[in-house]
């Protein structure tokens, strides 16, 4: 990688350790590293600590008589006429991480008091990466995913949370993402692999359908699949943050909504099949990552079923509605469709006969078998096919394993240009 100048902005945050890492991580890879603290960062961090392993003063205030952090080397930069303005033109990349709540309100509305936000204020070129860490429940509040959404318009990158317990020992939405997953989306915006300052989807309507279904058999029993929704709500949150109006179909499961999502909460496949006849017409691209049950009861038991001594009981099944496939054929010009299918053998086989059977412009399949591509990980590891000049050869890749969330980007960003591709030939055959 050709080596950058990272300006790197620390708020306040219990997060501020990862920070360390960044900076260290960033410095040993050859990268010249400026670090910019607020006040309140400074209660979590020593600014000392960021010069020592950046090996460059740390910008703490606007004014070398503010300082009462005792780093000697800072206020020796301002001696030297280094300022904001300087710290922006000297970046090729600006991120802030972590970025507290009250730091991306300031962003959002241009507000410049202090050394940071005025150094932000005066940065207009540029990636630009945010790394939100606070409790969920700021998270949450309609404020700062308003915000959030201000500053995506403003051309940043937004470096979503993790789920877990917090340092306030809540449980949810808000831990900063661990500096290995920072790291990776700030080499690809500086390699220009991904869209920095713009938002792809802009304008594009894009529904996805996530999670299992539940078929009935009794009102205590249904048959279901260990699917968690993971990876289609990835899918959803992460088009939101390039732009698109995003609805989610959603099977029975225990994740957030997604705050901007348009989330229609279904239960059977023949729920789910309604709900996307509803949507579908009004999307430009469609992504159907949900386990939709193939088959279900027969006949579904008005009272419980009780087992009265018996040693076996048969059930008839009779089969779901084929939704990947009525919309493949009910897809018009101009629509992009993307498919998934979880295999346990012939992955590449039976995948090449689901990309042609329900006319998919792309479908993401992986064997249930390769670690880190299971029901409920935290990563996938998948083969994607496109139709090819041939039916029975599509176009294969193979993605080594990575997090869902990287893996949900990287479709849609592949998404966005055959839709781009679709939308063309159309216009060009109209005119």
């Amino acid at each position: 990688m050709t080596t950058a100048h990272i300006l790197l902005g620390v708020t306040g945050s219990i997060a501020a350790f990862k920070a360390c890492h960044l900076a260290s991580d960033w410095s040993k890879q050859g990268h010249e590293v400026r670090v910019v603290m607020t006040a309140a960062a400074q209660e979590f961090v020593t600014p000392l600590t960021f010069t020592s392993l950046t090996h460059t003063p740390t910008r703490t205030a606007m004014f070398a008589a503010q300082r009462t952090d005792g780093d000697v080397s800072a206020t020796a930069m301002h001696s030297t006429q280094i300022n904001h303005v300087d710290d922006a033109k000297w970046a090729d990349i600006l991120v802030v991480a972590p970025a507290s709540a009250d730091s991306i309100a300031k962003i959002a509305c241009g507000i410049a008091d202090d050394q940071l936000t005025s150094t932000i204020l005066a940065y207009d070129e540029g990636p630009k990466v945010l790394c939100p860490a606070m409790n969920v429940h700021m998270y949450a509040n309609a404020v700062t995913q308003r915000n959030l959404q201000t500053c995506r318009e403003l051309g940043w990158t937004i470096v979503e949370p993790e789920s877990g317990m917090l340092a306030c020992r809540d449980i949810g939405k808000g831990r900063m993402e661990e500096p290995a997953g920072i790291e990776a989306a700030v080499a690809d915006l500086l390699h220009g692999d991904l869209p920095d300052n713009s938002l792809p989807l802009k304008g594009r309507n894009v529904l996805v359908t996530a999670g299992p279904t539940q078929e009935p058999l009794d009102p205590v029993r249904y048959l279901t699949n260990h699917s968690t929704g993971k990876m289609g709500y990835a899918i959803a949150e992460r088009a939101r943050d390039m732009g698109a109006k995003v609805t989610l179909v959603s099977g029975p499961v225990s994740l957030q909504a997604p705050h901007g999502v348009d989330v229609v909460n279904v239960r059977s496949a023949q729920e789910m099949f309604r709900a996307v006849q509803d949507a579908f017409a009004n999307a430009d691209i469609t992504i159907m990552a949900a386990a939709v049950g193939d088959f279900r009861p027969a006949e579904r038991s008005a009272e419980k079923i009780k087992k009265n001594g018996r040693e076996r009981i048969t059930l008839e099944l009779v089969s779901n509605p084929d939704i990947l496939a009525w919309a493949g054929t009910n897809k018009r010009d101009g629509q992009t469709l993307c498919g998934f299918a979880m295999e346990t053998q012939d992955l590449e086989g039976n995948a090449a006969k689901k990309l042609a059977s329900k006319h998919c412009d792309m479908l993401v399949a992986n064997d249930l078998r390769t670690p880190g591509a299971g029901f409920a990980a935290d990563t996938n590891v998948v083969t994607v096919l496109r139709p090819g000049s041939i039916p029975e050869r599509p176009h294969i890749e193979h993605w080594q394993k990575m997090s869902k969330r990287n893996l949900a980007e990287r479709m849609l960003t592949e998404l966005a240009g055959l839709h781009v591709d679709v939308a063309g030939e159309q216009g060009s055959q109209e005119s």
